[in-house]
């Protein structure tokens, strides 16, 4: 018999979407923005590369309309995951290196 049988299993979070009711889509993008602050970015990366492969369709030159998209849908998924890279690797310092430096100073005093 192991040790882990007599562990009682962690109670999940309760998703209450009752909270979020009545929300507009400007409030809900707003929140989102807050929790997420990256996530902002990741879309504004997509859609200035959705612009700018729009701008640049026109002079594509002899490259196929189906290649094209192809290699700007990957241009935008690009920018949105490495913006969500470094949002996760902004957060894993945040809580590895800055909140240890702040228990730091407050043993210290």
């Amino acid at each position: 018999m192991s040790n882990t049988e007599n562990v009682p299993a962690m109670e999940k979070p309760v998703f209450d979407p009752s909270q979020f009711e009545g929300e507009s889509q400007t409030q809900k993008l707003a929140r989102k923005s807050r929790e997420a602050p990256f996530m902002t970015f990741g879309l504004l990366g997509c859609g200035l590369a959705c612009l700018y492969g729009a701008y640049r369709y026109k002079n594509r030159g002899s490259m196929s309309t189906s290649v094209y998209l192809m290699q700007l849908r990957v241009a935008a998924q690009g920018t949105v995951v490495a913006a969500l890279t470094f949002g996760v690797g902004y957060t894993l310092f945040k809580h590895l290196y800055y909140d240890e430096a702040q228990e730091n100073k407050t043993a210290d005093k």
